[in-house]
């Protein structure tokens, strides 16, 4: 099978991670925090030793600001439920993803949070900047946005936002769920306060592993219960990672993670993009050259998009292009992808879109016989 939808999670992972996660479970089973025994302790230590390794690698000071989640939209969830208040202005993107959009939408209905999307140019960065420049108003309580589109992949410019948010005094959010091991993302210099991360994506760990890392001001709790620290008190701690770590966590995936950002860290975040954009150029051009073929963009360029490429055959469904993609056994991903406000500006909310990403795993010879399915499909359109 040609795998190409690392946009959802990768696959395949590295061996060094299904290595580590089966290791976990036989040396490092025990409740890490909970028990003063050796391998409660030792477990205790791995997991203090991946916070400290992902605090390193995304430029944080604080590895104990490290919150291992389940995904990247719970990361999401509880800065946005943590951090805004009854009446809170907002300002997000036009790319957002339903992570961001779904809880700013309940938030709108019950706390009366308001929020406004500042549009993103597919062309231009500068427009792109501008348009928060103009919605980044006294009394906004936040910024939160994509680093990169998980529809077309285009790149916001993450620094100058995180520059204008810095001056105006305003906490800037990012959910890196298609940048995290793409891109290099260092928080300290780019003014991030809280990093939201989908581990499972571009860190190659196991699904149900999401990173948050909360370098901004403390945040409340939606989640309260025990932690192995303090337990005669019924308040929830107030330190870090403690507070927002509640219950046992996901041990064996955390360990993994540890495994797959070695190898993100081992191949070079730089020397990854650099494979990967190389792919997404080289599928644009060929399909271009495929009578049918509609694309939304013109051919990505380095640095402005991540490796993340939509299109569409003719006027078929991105439904049933995918599942003949399917038949030829390739994996593609079709829809909305969770993200409508990003298909209602490229204009494809009704047909979705047929989604290509690759990996630090995939070929050129895959994207050729994916070039060679997509043509055959054309045919028959």
């Amino acid at each position: 099978m040609i795998y190409l939808d690392n946009a959802a999670t990768t696959y395949p992972k590295p061996q060094a991670v299904g290595k580590a996660y089966m290791q976990a479970l036989t040396r490092y089973s025990a409740n890490p925090g909970r028990s003063g025994h050796k391998m409660s302790q030792a477990t205790a230590e791995k997991i203090y030793e991946c916070r400290k390794n992902v605090a390193d690698f995304f430029g944080s000071s604080h590895p104990e600001h490290v919150v291992f989640t389940l995904n990247c939209t719970q990361a999401i969830n509880y800065v946005l439920k943590g951090l805004l208040k009854q009446g809170a202005r907002v300002v997000t993107s036009s790319f957002e993803h339903n992570a961001v959009m779904r809880p700013l939408n309940e938030m709108a209905r019950r706390e009366k949070v308001l929020y406004e999307a500042a549009a993103v140019s597919l062309t231009n960065p500068d427009e792109t900047f501008r348009a928060f420049e103009g919605a980044v108003i006294k009394g906004t309580a936040a910024v939160v946005v994509t680093h990169a589109s998980n529809v077309c992949g285009i790149r916001l410019p993450i620094e100058k936002i995180g520059r204008l948010c810095r001056e105006r005094g305003v906490p800037l959010i990012v959910d890196a769920a298609q940048s995290a091991g793409i891109f290099p993302i260092d928080m300290e210099k780019m003014h991030i306060d809280y990093l939201c991360v989908a581990a499972h994506k571009g860190l190659y760990a196991p699904m149900g592993n999401g990173i948050l890392i909360a370098d901004g001001k403390p945040l409340s709790t939606i989640i309260e219960g025990g932690t192995g620290t303090a337990s005669i008190d019924f308040n929830q701690p107030s330190e870090l990672p403690e507070r927002f770590e509640s219950g046992t966590v996901n041990a064996p995936g955390i360990i993994a993670l540890a495994a797959g950002l070695e190898f993100v860290k081992s191949k070079g975040t730089e020397n990854i993009y650099r494979h990967e954009i190389g792919l997404i150029r080289y599928l644009y051009k060929k399909l271009q050259k495929i009578e049918g073929v509609k694309f939304y963009h013109a051919l990505p360029e380095e640095q402005r998009f991540a490796p993340v490429l939509s299109f569409n055959v003719g006027e078929q469904s991105s439904v049933r292009t995918a599942a003949m993609l399917d038949r030829a056994d390739i994996a593609v991903r079709a829809g909305l992808h969770c993200a409508p406000t990003a298909h209602r500006i490229l204009g494809t909310i009704e047909q979705g879109t047929v989604r290509i990403c690759p990996s630090a795993f995939t070929s050129y010879a895959d994207m050729d016989r994916t070039a060679a399915a997509v043509e055959q499909i054309a045919k028959k359109v």
